[in-house]
This record gives C-alpha cells, structure tokens and sequence, in this order.
C-alpha cells in the first residue's frame, strides 16, 4: 500500500491541488474551513470499487508459434491462404496432390504408424481419431499407446473422409502433428509447383485463441500475478477486459532495460477480432476494493501535523473540514479511499480546479 499512497502524492503535487493553511484551533473546533483562496469546484462522495493499476503497452495478437515440417519428397501443389483457420482432421497442405492432413499432438511423429505399433505417438494418433469422433474413448480405454483393431478402424474412417486410399495405416508424412485443435495460418514456405523438401518449413501458424503479449519492465515483476484483472484499451477507442495468463520468470533484454513477458487473455474475444498485431494499453488490477467510499485526489487536503482532511459542503452551503483516513488510491481514475465521521456516498467536496 504504501507504493500506492507515494505515487497518488506525486499525483496529486502534479496536479497543483491546494493545501491547507496551518488550522488554527478555533478552526479545529468550530470544523470553519481554513482552505487557501484558490479556483475550487465540488464533486461527489462516492461509493463503489477502486483499484492500484499498472499502465503498460502491449501487442494484441493470437497465442502460440508453430511451425509445420514437411516429411514428404515431391512437389506442393495446394497450401492454405494466409489467415485460413485449418482445423484437426482437415487438409493442410499437398504434396503430388496427396492431401497432408493436421492433427492434434505434441509428439513429432518419425516413423510409420500401422498394427502393432506401440508408443506415445501412436497414443496421440488415437487421442486425435477419438476427437474426431472415428472411435470412443472406452475403445483404448485397456492400452492407449497400442495400434490394434480400433485404431485401424477409425483411421479407415478418417481416409474414406478424406477421399483417400482406405489402408488403416499411416505413412510418415501423410500428417502432421501441432499442439492446437485449430491453426490460423500466419506464413508460408513456398508456393504451389515449388518443391516439397523434408525437413523444411512449409506452414506456419497460431492458435486462434486472442493474446496481449506485454513486455514488463523486470522491476515491476512482483507487482504482477497470474489472476490479475485487466482492461485492454483498443485501438479503436473501446476497452475489453482480459486476464493475466502468465508472467515470465526470467528477463530478457528490451530496448534499454530488462523485461519479463506477460501474456494476456481477453475474456470477450469477439470484441478485438478486428484487430491483429495491433498496439494496445494494457490497464493490470494489481489490487481491488470494493464497496467503498471515494473522493478525487484533488479533494484532499493536507493537515498541519499530518494527515488529511475534506472540506465537505452541507445542503444549506456551509463548508466543513472532516478530517479523513486514506487507504487505497486510483491513479488511473484520480480517486482516493476515504473514512471520516459524518461522510456518505452523495455528499458534495470542495475539489481543487486542475
């Protein structure tokens, strides 16, 4: 808290928000006002939430980097179009007009996959045809790495689909393997009637899950955690919320200093489908309360000997100092927390002009 109360006083200075005189006791006991004559207006007490942000800039985007290798000698003669979401199950590419199809897995598969075999790549051959829907997850329930009858089954199913030969087996190459159900296509590495060499990139791409990817200075690594809330200010003047997803644990150089990189999720993705590596503000809720009473920072005045006070204005205009307890501040929305006897939401204060 109290790195939240320094920078709500630098705040506050640079708004040029007026001081109390020295009170007197007569002003003390009397609650007489003893502001400096100074461009004043009246705002209200407030009851509501508030919270410590840090401000940062950011890169909206999608999540992930793949890259597909191709495993096949011959010639490209179909590729996807950049910004083409290919989903599990589906062509990707072809080679000699041989459909290689994508899949769901994190393994690189090496070899031929046929009966018999038996593996952690034949177990996310059989997790993929499950998802698809070409078998049931009870039909590997005994032995899920092996290729027996079911996975020769299924995968006859998923070629007759696919308007290929129907062997139940899967030649390296025939597919490729990526950790997403779904890819948008970002890049690629030839053309069609280009060769197709093994070994070589031949479609890049990301998920279509949307990510804010902010580069945070090393320092205010502590002041960020997985769970915090966050408004994302768009390019076209709308803000979204998101949360933190991740916070990177070692920093990398960033123009002049170190950062660590912190990976946010929007929680309403239709709202920034417009927008690809697009620049953002990012607004992270480091700490929230609620269902407390507020006034503008300007609104404060200091005390002789520490603290501060409001000058609140009763219906009949009469203005009264109210000494106050400080807690959290909003740099963001210019507010202060606030305790004092006699203060309610509705109430008007006497604010300083900026």
């Amino acid at each position: 808290m109290a790195t939240a109360i320094t920078l709500a006083l630098a705040v506050a200075g640079g708004a040029g928000f007026v001081f109390a005189d020295p009170l007197d006791s007569g002003a003390q006991d009397t609650g007489a006002t003893a502001r400096v004559d100074a461009s004043t207006a009246v705002a209200k007490v407030t009851r509501g939430a508030l919270a410590v942000r840090t401000l940062q800039k950011g890169t909206l985007g999608y999540a992930g980097e793949h890259k597909v290798v191709n495993n096949l000698s011959g010639t490209l003669t179909d590729l996807p179009s950049v910004g083409q979401v290919v989903r599990q199950g589906q062509r990707l590419y072809s080679v000699d007009d041989e459909p290689v199809i994508m899949l769901k897995g994190s393994v690189p598969v090496h070899r031929d996959l046929s009966w018999g075999a038996e593996g952690p790549d034949v177990r996310q051959l059989n997790a993929a045809l499950v998802a698809l829907g070409h078998a049931d997850r009870d039909d590997f329930e005994d032995d899920p790495d092996y290729f027996g009858w079911s996975t020769y089954r299924a995968l006859k199913e998923l070629q007759d689909d696919l308007g290929v030969e129907e062997n139940g087996e899967l030649k390296r190459g025939q597919a490729v393997f990526v950790p997403e159900r779904e890819i948008r296509v970002t890049g690629l590495g030839g053309s069609p009637g280009s060769a197709a060499g093994k070994g070589s990139v031949v479609v890049e791409g990301s998920s279509t899950r949307r990510q804010v990817t902010v580069d945070l200075g090393a320092s205010q690594q502590a002041d960020v955690r997985v769970g915090d809330k966050v408004s994302i200010a768009l390019p076209n003047g709308k803000s979204t919320p998101g949360v933190v997803a991740s916070v990177g644990k070692v920093a990398e150089r960033a123009g002049d200093g170190m950062a660590v990189k912190v990976l946010i999720e929007p929680t309403e993705a239709k709202a920034t489908r417009r927008f690809d590596r697009a620049p953002v503000e990012v607004s992270i809720v480091n700490t929230e309360v609620k269902d407390v009473l507020s006034v503008p920072v300007r609104a404060l005045l200091a005390q002789q000997g520490g603290g501060y006070a409001v000058e609140r204005v009763d219906a009949g205009g009469e203005r009264r100092l109210v000494p106050v307890e400080t807690g959290l501040f909003d740099s963001v929305a210019g507010r202060v927390q606030i305790t004092g006897e006699g203060l309610d939401a509705g109430q008007q204060v006497v604010v300083a002009e900026a």
